[in-house]
């Protein structure tokens, strides 16, 4: 049995550098691998607390984060944090544990010295939210605009190779559970 990866971009734009290195992943990713790359951000509703049924969407969310053995997050930073967009889906986990010991990981696209907000908020949320970061494949590969292909894929050559080692990270750390260095969930 395979490992099935859930793909999340915090980016709602359209040729987003972050959704174009998830395109490229799902072209690269080891056999053994699947992949869905979430595309419904924009269609989640704001986030209300309460007891009541999840809107359609949210119950769509929740059913691919219950099928996946592992997320992986690629986010843009704005405003200094992630996304606003990304900030809901993610709020929407909470009161249910949807991401709670689930294996997570984090790919940065930003050129260094860029984004290090959105690291650092993701790692906050998914921290309180109980998720089992598995720091080896947290990342950064960074991309250009210029580097997106009119497909909103990356052709070049040494980025389709180190996406394609980060999928491997993520399945090699599912297949050995035990292997460490893992963050533990923030209390």
């Amino acid at each position: 049995m395979g490992v099935h990866l859930l793909l999340i971009s915090g980016s709602t734009r359209p040729g987003s550098t972050n959704t174009a290195a998830l395109r490229t992943l799902q072209q690269v990713v080891p056999q053994g691998i699947s992949t869905h790359l979430y595309n419904e951000l924009t269609t989640l509703p704001a986030f209300v607390p309460g007891d009541g049924p999840s809107p359609p969407p949210v119950a769509r969310l929740r059913q691919l984060l219950a099928e996946a053995d592992t997320v992986l997050f690629c986010t843009p930073e704005y405003a200094g944090l992630i996304p606003g967009s990304l900030k809901n889906l993610l709020e929407w986990t909470v009161g249910t544990a949807d991401l709670h010991t689930k294996p997570v990981a984090w790919l940065t696209v930003a050129t260094p010295g860029r984004g290090d907000g959105a690291t650092a908020s993701l790692r906050t949320v998914l921290g309180y939210v109980g998720a089992d970061i598995i720091a080896p494949a947290c990342t950064r590969i960074p991309i250009l605009s210029a580097d997106v292909s009119e497909d909103g894929t990356v052709p070049n050559p040494e980025i389709r190779t180190h996406l394609a080692t980060l999928a491997a990270t993520l399945s090699e750390a599912l297949a050995h559970p035990e292997a460490k260095p893992r963050h533990p969930p923030t209390p």
